[in-house]
């Protein structure tokens, strides 16, 4: 009656692969991977699974959305080869990863709701007339001045491109237009955040490409509707991760 019983719990390949949609190529690539354990094999050698198998399978298929491919191949290695703290660690990464995302998202939000509508400074002292032409035209002094920073800050940041002023064709003064102006506040606002220049220019670059913060609200949306379902991601697969666990006893 045991080897019945033994019998009946052997699945083929293809019965592991049917239930979600893969190749039984699939099945074997991710056994060679380390994602499942090792088969079992028939006296004609053929491979067999069980149970535990299929258990492994839907912790990995879990995994991934939340962990991406990568980790979530390592993390079930881990865990098959007994190195269980190891696949821990991996996971909280993972965690500490999309913690440090929200993060990051948070402080764009922050820094978007914290940017007013900008003016130009009226007429004053200096080398350099306050505004130009245009609506919104400024010179580097007194946008400094506004922003609180000295000129020579705005010069690297338009070496970084997070800024692009034109130049005036008479004094061959930098001449900063709303979007300029706009783009300052929101490199300021994201360098007091913490931020280095080279993580403000991909968002720079992507409210330019919008064509203003207006826009950009779409994308802060879709990316806040990403992070949750990674989080959510991580749920399921945890689930499913423990009770693979359990099944391996």
């Amino acid at each position: 009656m045991g080897q019945n019983l033994q019998n009946s719990e052997r699945l083929r390949p293809i019965d592991l692969a049917r239930g979600h949609g893969l190749s039984t190529q699939a099945i074997r690539n991710y056994e060679e991977a380390g994602i499942l354990p090792a088969a079992g094999r028939t006296p004609h050698g053929y491979r067999t699974y069980t149970s535990l198998h299929a258990g492994a399978l839907r912790a990995f298929l879990a995994l991934v959305p939340g962990h991406g491919h990568r980790t979530a191949t390592s993390i079930m290695r881990a865990v098959n080869q007994g190195a269980t703290e190891e696949a821990f660690r991996l996971i909280d990464e993972s965690h500490a990863q999309l913690l440090d995302d929200r993060r990051t998202l948070q402080a764009v939000e922050s820094a978007l709701r914290d940017l007013e509508p900008a003016t130009a400074p009226g007429p004053g002292g200096g080398s350099e007339p306050a505004a130009v032409s245009g609506p919104g035209g400024t010179f580097i002094g007194p946008l400094a001045a506004q922003l609180g920073i000295r000129p020579a800050t705005l010069r690297k940041w338009e070496r970084a491109g997070l800024v692009r002023p034109r130049r005036d064709s008479r004094t061959g003064y930098r001449v900063y237009d709303e979007a300029d102006v706009r783009d300052a506040r929101l490199a300021h606002q994201l360098r007091r955040g913490g931020y280095l220049l080279e993580q403000i220019a991909p968002l720079i670059a992507q409210v330019r490409a919008a064509g203003g913060l207006e826009p950009l609200e779409t994308a802060l949306r879709d990316w806040r509707g990403r992070l949750s379902a990674r989080g959510r991601a991580m749920l399921t697969g945890a689930a499913e991760l423990e009770a693979y666990l359990r099944e391996r006893g």
